[in-house]
């Protein structure tokens, strides 16, 4: 874990905390701990208060950023070597998703990655490695993603070998679940748009039901997780032909 990984896990366990004791934690200057800071305020990580790095609050994907993020970074990174250089991806909206674009940005060269999330392709403008065709639509301000009828259009204009998404919940008789409807039908667009669709998330979401079916289990080729993840829910995923792959 790198020093700015840790500087986000410390403030994630105290919601607060002080440069000095920062500094005296990690072993570095007060000043290296202030560049750090500046790093992660600029990505959404946290906000700095008097003196303080603050965990961020609410619900956009800045805060869930910084949730359960060395994580959320490791299964990012192995979604990552799934691509090649030159290839062509989808990318749905959400923390996870977020990161691997990073990733492939700052691992790969000339991929092209189209998604429907202008977070995502906000997120990853510093890079000009990689390439993002963001797709319209409906826009959902809370998400920062497009949704509806124009955006399944779109979409049926492409096909691709491989689409990431994340989910919000997952339910044996329903399969995996989304909190909003509109963004479950756009996996539904994707899974149709490409060969495999592979769904990153962190094991605690096998933990929790969420409000609408997103994908059905056939529909889902391979599963990226962490190792929290119960050995029944992993023996019913690979029981469904599912890939699990746990980091």
């Amino acid at each position: 874990m790198d020093r700015l990984e840790k500087i986000i896990s410390l403030v994630s366990q105290h919601q607060k905390i002080d440069v000095n004791t920062l500094s005296d934690k990690l072993q570095v200057s007060k000043v290296t701990i202030r560049k750090d800071l500046d790093k992660l305020e600029s990505r959404g990580l946290l906000h700095r208060e008097h003196g303080y790095a603050v965990l961020n609050s609410g619900d956009d994907l800045n805060v869930r950023l910084s949730v359960n993020h060395s994580i959320k970074k490791k299964i990012a990174e192995t979604a990552a070597d799934l691509i090649s250089d030159n290839e062509t991806i989808m990318i749905e909206s959400g923390s996870t998703c977020a990161l691997l674009a990073e990733c492939i940005c700052q691992t790969k060269r000339n991929v092209t990655i189209v998604t429907n999330s202008c977070f995502i392709a906000n997120y990853v403008r510093p890079y000009d490695s990689c390439q993002v065709v963001l797709l319209g639509g409906e826009y959902q301000s809370t998400s920062q993603v497009t949704v509806g009828p124009l955006l399944k259009q779109m979409i049926k204009r492409f096909h691709v070998q491989k689409a990431f998404i994340g989910t919000d919940g997952f339910d044996i008789d329903f399969g995996f679940m989304g909190r909003d409807l509109m963004r479950c039908e756009v996996a539904q667009y994707m899974a149709e748009a490409s060969d495999e669709l592979i769904i990153l998330t962190d094991a605690s979401k096998f933990s929790q039901k969420s409000l609408v079916e997103q994908v059905e289990l056939d529909q889902v080729s391979q599963v990226i997780t962490d190792h929290q993840i119960l050995e029944d829910k992993q023996q019913f995923l690979t029981q469904n032909h599912i890939k699990v792959t746990v980091i």
